[in-house]
């Protein structure tokens, strides 16, 4: 086999030059924006579309929930198919269903087709984590934060803008504008997407997992439905309580589907791992707290004078008055991207989580004239943005380089989730709570508040969340111990399996990477039949660490030549919990029942001593057990035994049998 240090193999794919780069982030940016307008654009005309289309309100509310549903549904099934055959290629098919959407819609005025058109649209939604993901395969390592930054804060940024955009539509054109100008503008952003994004060369390949796509996609409808016609429907209405539950239900059978799949649509083995748990919680209440900040600004903002706490602007004053807020998301992604790079993600993220829960507290008591509003608003929308900008970063560290776009698609996935929510809870608490002025219906001051001290609250729980990523090894800096940089990108994927001595598959085996000078470079867990996949530099001799719970780990090195498969990673030698059963004499005990059970309760494992009394299982996860025997003539015994990481002893000695 041909061998050259992975530097060497790096060299052969130097990164894009400076304008290249800005070039990618540019156009990434824009497509994400583009987006999320036509996802935000047709809100402020929800109150006049039943006159315009002659259907009720809640028929038409179906334009809003179905592209809900169907970004829902697209992210995590298109950042899958980005991560199996090529993400630019998933970016444009995703913006040219979004792109024919705008199209229906702009030639339609029966409200089935419109509704068809929003659905189309949603699946632009997926665009935002895919792009992220080609950031990461394609920007040079210190333009990263500031790409993934302004990509995230997309998603906001459109969100602002669509507010005045969709004023101007409303006063000076038709509405069938709102779908012409973003049919335009994501025409001219497919093109240069196929012009200007490289292909991703880190492809995972392998069979789509269908079953686990539907099952998901059932699920989340379900969901989706639940919540954003939840309060339209009634919250404890059969039909709600029986899609959260049939949601549940597919959850359920779903699950452990995904387990036993070789290529699962969603990795929970990589998902569960403690790190992303926690940046994905803490996404749902970002998501929501982020939204709260849009919907409760616009309401103070609209809501009549007469009130003595509303300032009775119009839709358009309204749109212009929510541009700052946008302006911050921008404006802060380099702020963002400095603090990532200096401190981390995750003191990036904690310290907007901050800002926000102390700006909506003052937003309670400080919430009386415009100025009051539009700061408030503007600080939340800066504090949202540092969160933005570093949760897709934190993800990136914490998962393989092969599954970054179905963990960042299951990322914004999560803050729509938290979004939909708040919209939910929003239109819960001012239905409730709801006063006359003027003749009018508007929602009371006490309504408002209580809200202020809910996002508040989600933001103090997010950074609670946050917080114990301080000191999590996930989330340590791209480098070595000694402090090396991988500087290299990865240029290709390479397939193996982890085996026992029999050749049997060891599920959940972690394989790790680095280069021959300890410099970090990839890794990957196992799935149901042994298979990982990771991704590498190039062609050269790497050193690889394999490990699995219950197993003595293994190291060697690998020489990489053309071949795109790992030889096979034998673990040899599995770790046992083992010992010697005796009774008060000292003398031992065979043919003694040892069993092993859970502190909580469950059964682990059971054997019988041989002649020698000595028994010997194998080693169970890490944790706190109990481990107790019974001889033939009755003499019990039990201790308690903690398991960490290696072969274990116990002997237990065994009292005398009761009368």
């Amino acid at each position: 086999m041909t061998s050259s240090p992975p530097s060497a193999a790096a060299a052969q794919r130097p990164a894009p030059p400076a304008r290249s780069a800005a070039l990618i982030v540019t156009t990434l940016s824009l497509c994400g924006i583009v987006v999320s307008l036509q996802q935000t654009l047709l809100l402020p005309l929800l109150p006049m579309l039943p006159d315009l289309v002659g259907a009720s309100a809640d028929d038409t509310s179906w334009l809003v929930t179905a592209t809900l549903l169907t970004g829902a549904i697209a992210t995590p099934t298109v950042t899958r198919l980005a991560d199996m055959y090529g993400k630019r290629r998933m970016i444009v098919l995703a913006l040219g269903i979004s792109v024919l959407g705008s199209m229906v819609g702009a030639l339609s005025d029966d409200l089935a087709l419109l509704i068809f058109a929003r659905a189309l649209q949603g699946v632009g939604t997926a665009v935002v984590p895919v792009g992220i993901a080609i950031m990461r395969d394609e920007l040079p390592r210190e333009r990263i934060p500031l790409g993934v930054a302004l990509m995230s804060a997309t998603l906001a940024i459109g969100a602002g803008v669509g507010l005045p955009v969709a004023g101007l539509i409303s006063e000076h054109l038709d509405w069938h504008a709102i779908f012409w100008v973003t049919g335009a503008v994501g025409l001219v952003l497919l093109v240069a997407a196929m012009v200007v994004l490289p292909e991703s060369p880190v492809r995972t390949r392998g069979t789509f997992d269908i079953r686990g796509a539907v099952l998901l996609s059932g699920a989340l409808t379900a969901l989706m439905l639940a919540i954003s016609k939840g309060s339209i429907w009634g919250w404890g209405s059969p039909t709600t309580l029986g899609l959260v539950a049939g949601g549940g239900i597919l959850f359920a059978i779903w699950v452990p589907l995904e387990l036993r799949t070789p290529s699962p649509l969603v990795d929970l083995r990589v998902s569960s791992r403690r790190a992303v748990v926690l940046v994905n919680s803490a996404s749902v209440l970002i998501g929501f707290a982020m939204f709260a900040n849009m919907l409760l600004t616009t309401q103070l903002l609209q809501l009549p004078e007469e009130s003595g706490y509303g300032l009775g602007l119009g839709v358009l004053e309204t749109g212009w008055w929510m541009v700052p807020n946008a302006a911050a998301f921008g404006l802060m992604a380099p702020v963002s991207a400095w603090l990532t790079r200096h401190f981390g993600p995750q003191v990036t993220a904690l310290s907007g989580c901050l800002i926000m829960s102390v700006t909506y507290v003052a937003r309670v008591f400080l919430s009386d004239n415009l100025t009051q509003v539009v700061i408030g608003s503007v600080v939340v929308g800066a504090g949202t943005a540092m969160v933005y900008g570093a949760l897709p970063t934190m993800i990136m560290r914490a998962v393989p380089v092969t599954e970054t776009a179905s963990a960042n698609g299951l990322n914004v996935l999560l803050r729509s989730i938290g979004t939909t929510t708040a919209s939910a809870i929003v239109a819960a608490v001012t239905s409730a709570s709801i006063v006359t002025i003027g003749g009018e219906e508007a929602t009371s001051e006490g309504a408002l508040k209580l809200l202020f001290w809910i996002a508040a609250a989600a933001a103090v729980l997010s950074a609670a969340v946050t917080f114990p990523t301080l000191r999590m090894p996930d989330f340590a800096p791209e480098a070595d111990r000694s402090g090396t940089a991988t500087t290299s990108r990865p240029t290709r994927v390479v397939r193996g399996r982890v085996v026992d001595e029999h050749a049997r598959p060891v599920r959940n085996a972690v394989v790790t990477v680095l280069t021959t000078e300890g410099a970090a470079v990839d890794w990957g867990q196992a799935d149901s039949e042994g298979q990982v996949s990771v991704a590498v530099p190039g062609r050269g001799d790497y050193f690889v660490v394999t490990s699995a719970d219950g197993w003595q780990p293994r190291s060697r090195i690998v020489t990489l030549d053309d071949d795109s498969r790992f030889p096979p990673l034998v673990l040899r030698h599995r770790l046992t919990l083992e010992g010697t059963i005796s009774d008060t004499d000292g003398a031992p005990i065979a043919d003694a029942l040892v069993i092993l059970t859970h502190h909580a309760g469950e059964a682990v494992h059971s054997t019988r001593t041989d002649e020698h009394g000595r028994y010997a299982v194998p080693r169970p996860a890490n944790g706190r057990y109990v481990l107790s025997a019974i001889a033939d003539n009755g003499a019990t015994g039990a201790r308690p035994v903690t398991m960490w990481e290696a072969n274990r002893t116990a002997d237990l000695t065994l009292g005398t049998p009761l009368a």
